[in-house]
């Protein structure tokens, strides 16, 4: 009986140990991201815009109204970066 009261007690105090540590590093690592925030907050980034690319419609393919739909939500969405190339229904 005592071997199971002194597995019992090890292995309450091995789960809190466990517990508390992980708490600690939870609140560290917020803090640390408070603190990165704070004093090196984000560059802003600079967006240079690039004209939309005329797309040939192509039989079966979207309206025009739908490519340049297609076309803008592609520009934000990227950031300018992206660039539509063909679209074809799948």
């Amino acid at each position: 009986m005592e071997n199971l009261e002194t597995g019992l007690l090890l292995m309450v105090v091995g789960m809190t140990t466990v517990f508390a540590i992980l708490l600690i590093v939870i609140n560290l690592g917020k803090g640390l991201i408070v603190l990165v925030n704070k004093y090196a907050p984000e560059e802003a980034s600079i967006q240079k815009q690039t004209p939309a690319t005329r797309i040939s419609p192509q039989a079966g393919s979207a309206s025009n109204q739908e490519t340049a739909a297609i076309v803008s939500a592609i520009s934000v969405i990227t950031g300018g970066k992206g660039k539509v190339v063909k679209i074809e229904k799948v």
